[in-house]
């Protein structure tokens, strides 16, 4: 049976484009030899597989027996990863401070110090332009240790200069993986539990800012980006979408202060203007949101996205998150799944680069639209996909596609399965620290439902639209209407018409006040 195993050369080879594939073929010609040959063989066969199968990669390359396969395959590999390096992006910071590193290093084992101080300091000045302190660091280091070890008539006036300018790089460093390691630690107490279900998740987020966020902080680009970044999850988290709005907003504005930074870190300033957009949505800001979207699918088409294949699918997976937003607020549900088609033939074709949480997402956001254009079938076929996965990420999100999948069911009629799915749904809640104020609510209703007729189920709707009102403006409640905008459902029901159109009504009357308030 062929081995389906996920193998790392497949990948990187699949990854390629047409212009790299043959640049690796000139680049290993230049350089044959018996063994390099063999990898080409390997590489063309690789290259017209659709999945990695090692059996039939034998018998393509016979020259190749199993014993040689892996040394052939690390051979490739190696030769793959040196023909890119050659194409390299001038616009890459990184490799560009590392060749210039490698000169630094060559002239200094053939004993030219005098140039090789020279070139030290051009990477200085690149750092420097770039912020990239861990490369100041290591040409200070490398200066000192020139200075230390050889005359070159510059110690009396540099030694001084060279002792201040490592500390000053030092701590600055220092500063950065502080607000980095908070960063990280926020997001990930994120990415595990979503927004905080109570006063108690709030204290937790609330120790790790007190305990790992440093007072003297410096105005350095990474230190802003790091501390915007830190408020940014830590507002989210506290479902404080206002000071998340605004921290946002900085993150992004810290990019544009520095527009070079754009082009060295292209996915930090992608991750900022998602999170924008995101605080446009949440504080339903359609307006805001619409323009942000204008301007980031402009950049999307310039080359510094198209150019890498990274860059590219990340950048398109926030556009589609940030327009499927938009039609959840304009209310035009039905519109927006017209995308679903691009977005699972991108989550098939760009599958291995997305993780889990990404896919998960996607995957709620787009039974979201099923459901509001009143499609509760297909609602409950995506939401099973998230049900379904045996995953401890995002127990929030897990959490309200049940809730959610509860709800198309009661939809649809299927009153049969009722009764099992709402104690499941309410056991794993309350499991997980779930439920909310409102959730109880919905239960306590959905519970009574089989009671209702139609006579007093429209009077039913009201009371419980009446309840969830009160809890609103209330911080700790606003998952259940992030999540799930259980207000419009309620009014859907009671005005006896599908979501997308309650919400569409609600969108035009504010454009029309908006309109009205301006003139």
């Amino acid at each position: 049976m062929p081995s389906r195993s996920t193998d790392a050369l497949f990948q990187l080879i699949k990854s390629l484009e047409k212009s790299e594939k043959r640049n690796l073929k000139l680049f290993v010609n230049r350089n044959s030899g018996s063994e390099s040959l063999k990898s080409l063989k390997v590489f063309d066969a690789l290259d017209k597989m659709n999945e990695y199968d090692e059996a039939l990669l034998l018998k393509k390359v016979p020259s190749v027996s199993k014993q040689q396969l892996s040394n052939t395959k690390a051979l490739l590999y190696r030769q793959i990863l040196s023909s890119l390096r050659v194409l390299k992006d001038e616009r890459n910071t990184d490799l560009h401070l590392h060749e210039m590193l490698d000169n630094a290093r060559i002239l200094y084992n053939k004993g030219l110090y005098h140039q090789t101080l020279k070139v030290l300091e051009r990477i200085k000045d690149y750092a420097r332009t770039h912020h990239q302190l861990t490369y100041l660091q290591q040409a200070l280091f490398f200066e000192k240790k020139i200075e230390a070890l050889y005359i070159t008539r510059s110690l009396q006036s540099r030694a001084g200069e060279l002792a201040n300018e490592a500390k000053e790089v030092n701590d600055r460093i220092s500063n950065i993986n502080e607000l980095s390691n908070l960063n990280l630690l926020l997001y990930g107490w994120y990415i595990q539990n979503g927004h905080a279900r109570n006063q108690n998740d709030v204290k937790t987020v609330q120790a790790f800012m007190d305990e790992h966020l440093k007072k003297n902080i410096g105005d350095s680009f990474y230190e802003k980006v790091y501390l915007h970044q830190c408020y940014v999850w830590y507002a989210y988290i506290k479902l404080d979408f206002l000071m998340y709005y605004r921290y946002c907003q900085k993150w992004v504005d810290v990019f544009e202060q520095h527009p070079k930074m754009i082009e060295t870190e292209t996915a930090m300033y992608v991750k900022g203007m998602h999170n924008l957009m995101s605080a446009h949505f949440n504080l339903l800001n359609h307006d805001k949101l619409a323009s942000s979207i204008k301007k980031f699918k402009h950049f999307a088409q310039s080359d510094l996205v198209q150019g890498t294949d990274n860059n590219r699918i990340v950048t398109y997976v926030y556009l589609y998150t940030a327009v499927i937003n938009l039609h959840f607020l304009e209310g035009t549900f039905v519109k927006g799944l017209k995308m679903v088609p691009y977005l699972e033939e991108m989550l098939v074709k760009h599958g291995k680069y997305l993780d889990r949480h990404r896919v998960m997402v996607f995957y709620y956001k787009i039974a979201c639209l099923y459901f509001g254009s009143g499609d509760n079938g297909k609602a409950i076929d995506y939401l099973n996909r998230i049900i379904n996965q045996k995953d401890d990420l995002r127990t929030d999100l897990q959490c309200y596609s049940r809730l959610l999948h509860l709800i198309a069911h009661y939809e649809l009629g299927n009153y049969n399965l009722l009764e099992y799915l709402i104690k499941s749904v309410y056991r794993y809640m309350a499991k997980m620290e779930n439920l909310s104020k409102v959730e109880e609510e919905m239960f306590r209703f959905l519970r009574r439902s089989f009671k209702f007729n139609e006579k007093n189920i429209k009077a039913e709707f009201e009371k419980l639209l009446a309840k969830l009102k009160k809890y609103q403006n209330n911080r700790l409640e606003a998952r259940a209407f992030a999540y799930l905008d259980v207000i419009s459902w309620l009014e859907s029901k009671i005005s006896g018409i599908n979501v997308q159109d309650v919400i569409r009504k609600k969108y035009l009357r504010e454009h029309r006040s908006k309109a009205g308030a301006e003139t």
